[in-house]
């Protein structure tokens, strides 16, 4: 894992090339994790781009520089949580607005739909492990849950996505 504290230090004294180093190290696994929590494209980038502008505002509150990461992935997390509540508020019509089908990638579409049937936070978790590399350590400190736990329900959910990919 990369060592991030003179980027982070940098960036504490306003360094924008610093944070834009730090950024570049993480956007790819924020993004992913983001799309596969909330399962919407525009949305993934929005809470990607707040989360990424609260960590600039907020870089002096960072107080281990090697644990940059995991930091940023915690902002992450809330900012994905919010927005799942907000899914729950909404009240508008459902309009007429269906993503194009050429888009479709048929080869990952049962994957797909086993991925769907999964709750939010076992998505993110899921993500976070595959997509991302982190560990349950990590995810724990990032999820505010015992590693343990984190382990268990890894191994339950990848489980239960081989039975659903084998039916």
């Amino acid at each position: 894992m990369k060592n991030f504290s003179a980027d982070v230090k940098l960036a504490k004294k306003g360094d924008i090339s610093a944070f834009s180093r730090l950024y570049e190290t993480v956007y790819k696994d924020l993004y992913r994790i983001a799309l596969y929590s909330l399962k919407n494209a525009h949305d993934a980038s929005d809470v990607v781009s707040d989360t990424v502008l609260d960590a600039f505002c907020s870089i002096d509150k960072l107080r281990e520089p090697e644990k940059f990461r995991n930091w940023i992935m915690k902002i992450l997390s809330a900012k994905i949580k919010r927005k799942q509540k907000e899914y729950f508020n909404i009240t508008e019509e459902i309009g007429d607005d269906f993503p194009d089908i050429s888009e479709f990638d048929y080869d990952s579409i049962e994957l797909k739909e086993a991925m769907d049937k999964l709750d939010s936070q076992s998505r993110m978790m899921l993500s976070m492990s595959v997509l991302g590399g982190y560990t349950s350590e990590e995810i724990s400190e990032i999820c505010e849950i015992k590693s343990g736990t984190v382990r268990s329900r890894l191994s339950r959910i990848k489980e239960k996505l081989r039975i659903e990919l084998t039916i």
